[in-house]
């Protein structure tokens, strides 16, 4: 399979981000990757997953959610890894941008967040009713977006490993506080990275599954 990859500056004022944009053909919609604290789009765990989902027919994209100077000083203060709202914004600059390119434009979306990550994914989606067609939360911490957790849209696929007991807390508690569609999926013997043999590939069959299922059912006038 031939995929079309593209290395895109998101500007934001006088910020850049770098992004990798992945399409292979025929492209069924696009999911964006949102890292967790202390990761970046380099992540190999999103890389993997990033990469079957391609062999489904998705089309994806992986940034940095701060700069490199940026990450320093909130390693030094954690001044914004928990500002979701700072972050969210974020999210929503970049997909406003992708809405724009004549690539993309066209696709619908997803969000996919890993760890903190699903937070800003999640406040991100409650922001853009009727946008983000599906999203999904891999070993997720939902519960540091609860107060936007009612106003979310979008059918939501919270995976968390069995050995993961907080997490897994966590995301029960916040499957109560949502509105919208949606299904915890715990994954046998597995652990918050997912490290263990076939997790990982498991995860991205069951993020490929629900975001086809979700983007397959938006008309075409809407893309």
């Amino acid at each position: 399979m031939q995929i079309y990859e593209k290395t895109i500056n998101v500007v934001i004022g006088t910020t850049k981000l770098p992004g990798e944009l992945a399409i292979p053909p025929e492209p069924i919609g696009l999911v964006i990757f949102v890292h967790g604290s202390g990761s970046n789009r380099q992540s190999p765990r999103n890389r993997q997953v990033a990469h079957q989902l391609n062999s489904y027919g998705l089309a994806t994209f992986l940034f940095d959610l701060l700069t490199p100077q940026e990450d320093m000083v909130d390693i030094l203060i954690a001044n914004t890894r928990y500002n979701f709202r700072f972050l969210a914004d974020r999210v929503i600059k970049v997909t406003e941008m992708l809405k724009t390119r004549e690539e993309t434009k066209n696709l619908p979306l997803g969000y996919f967040g890993a760890s903190t990550g699903a937070a800003a994914a999640l406040y991100a989606s409650s922001l853009l009713p009727g946008q983000i067609k599906a999203v999904v939360s891999r070993g997720g911490r939902p519960d540091l977006a609860r107060e936007l957790l009612p106003m979310v849209e979008s059918p939501t696929l919270f995976i968390v490993g069995e050995n993961d007991s907080q997490v897994l807390k966590l995301n029960t508690q916040a499957q109560k506080q949502m509105r919208a569609l949606n299904h915890l999926c715990i994954l046998p013997g597995a652990g918050h990275l997912f490290e263990e043999p076939g997790a990982l590939e498991k995860v991205a069959e069951l993020a490929g599954g629900w975001f086809i299922e979700y983007m397959e059912r938006t008309p075409k006038e809407e893309r």
